[in-house]
């Protein structure tokens, strides 16, 4: 794995050696050729992820589909959560022991996948009850992501702002509008354009976005979210449903497991009818 910064420590952001203004760290082929295709065909194949789909309205008439879980189980999906390469990375990134809060695959179809608005994760994850912004991503590219069909656009650095304000649009959270138009002049923008198995970590107060699809070409990624285990939910249900223990395994577990995937205990989420955080914006 390579990354195009050095690491370096930082208690509430990633940082690093040569710029300590980042929040993010991308991977060059973070799973291999074979390790991405086996992960492809599970989500291709196997239709008990596809049973537990739901979409969420960007606000313009579009959807994107996406399966979330929140225990990583044995299969490819949970041992790629679990493998020392991502979950050993985000272990040093965040600097402490990590809960595997949930994981998901996002799918933007070919001319009809939705945008995601521009928000913070930590948007959601304050309003679900976690004190501190100690949680992070690992975006996984599985399909080529490119600017042609919605790939991730963040503002580097704009962790450092704290926390914005968020609102319901549609069936998501967005950030502040005017916040993020002074942010983006101050952080300019970036875009993630991955290759297959390429992937990029960031911190949950990093300001991004994906556009709507409107190419002829798929864009599928898996991302796993992590917290650290002293930041766990004020709310004692939320932290039995995410406080999760990765049981972290070698990396070539990933490499050993049948591509086929098990939805036994993985405890699916339902969808924006059960999502706190906007449940409380409509109050």
């Amino acid at each position: 794995m390579t990354s195009n910064t050095g690491p370096a420590t930082h208690r509430h952001g990633f940082s690093y050696q040569d710029n300590l203004s980042t929040s993010q760290l991308k991977a060059q082929n973070l799973l291999d050729h074979k390790e991405v295709g086996k992960l492809r065909e599970a989500f291709e194949q196997d239709e008990g992820i596809k049973s537990f789909s739901y979409g969420r309205d960007d606000g313009e008439g579009r959807r994107t589909n996406t399966t979330l879980w929140h225990r990583p189980g044995d299969d490819i999906t949970g041992l790629v959560a679990r493998s020392e390469k991502v979950a050993g990375t985000m272990e040093k990134l965040l600097g402490g022991e990590l809960y595997h809060d949930h994981a998901k695959v996002v799918i933007k179809d070919p001319f009809t996948g939705g945008a995601h608005i521009w928000h913070l994760d930590y948007g959601y994850w304050y309003l679900d009850g976690f004190l501190f912004p100690e949680m992070a991503t690992a975006w996984i590219a599985v399909d080529k992501a490119d600017k042609t069909n919605g790939c991730l656009k963040i503002l580097p650095g704009s962790h450092h702002a704290g926390r914005i304000a968020h609102v319901k649009v549609g069936d998501q959270v967005g950030a502040d509008v005017e916040r993020v138009g002074h942010l983006s002049r101050a952080c300019p923008l970036m875009y993630a354009e991955l290759d297959p198995g390429d992937a990029i970590f960031f911190h949950c107060n990093l300001l991004h976005r994906s556009d709507q699809n409107s190419s002829q070409h798929r864009r599928l990624a898996y991302l796993v979210a992590y917290n650290r285990v002293t930041n766990s939910s004020v709310y004692e249900k939320i932290h039995t449903l995410r406080g999760n223990p990765l049981n972290k395994v070698s990396n070539s577990a990933i490499t050993e497991c049948p591509s086929k995937t098990n939805i036994q205990g993985k405890v699916y989420f339902g969808g924006p009818k059960e999502d706190l955080a906007l449940r409380k914006l409509e109050q």
